[in-house]
């Protein structure tokens, strides 16, 4: 059985509900470590997750991969106005690059850093990764 909403104690909370809210909280905290949690960013977080509502809608089985999702939605969007996020915090020499999500679709997404082959973070916590994950 679904926990039911505290807001609203009538209306069940769905798994559809339950993986949105954790794909924003997962990459909002991800856009606070890089410090970049503006207003007008975590606007970009709303409108992925509101697409990605419908997304899942279509195709249920999708649930699983909505925070990987989210989190690419925020980076192409925050690419296509501001720059590269997350900048990857591993190497430390070189130009800049950001990270990227692996699986691309798929469960348990992660930061990985192509250039250094390694796995930085879970989604959600850039945080604990180490070094800056800020947009340049």
């Amino acid at each position: 059985m679904d926990p039911v909403d505290p807001a609203n104690p009538a209306h069940p909370v769905t798994s559809l509900e339950q993986a949105l809210h954790a794909a924003r909280a997962l990459v909002l905290a991800d856009l606070v470590a890089g410090e970049v949690a503006q207003a007008d960013v975590v606007s970009l977080v709303e409108d992925s997750v509101a697409e990605r509502r419908w997304w899942v809608e279509q195709w249920p089985d999708g649930v699983a991969y909505v925070a990987g999702l989210v989190a690419q939605d925020v980076q192409d969007a925050l690419l296509e106005r501001y720059g590269r996020w997350p900048l990857c915090p591993v190497c430390g020499s070189g130009d800049p690059h950001a990270l990227d999500v692996e699986p691309e679709l798929g469960p348990d997404p992660h930061w990985v850093c192509h250039k250094a082959g390694v796995k930085v973070a879970a989604v959600g916590s850039l945080g604990s990764a180490g070094g800056p994950a800020a947009s340049s």
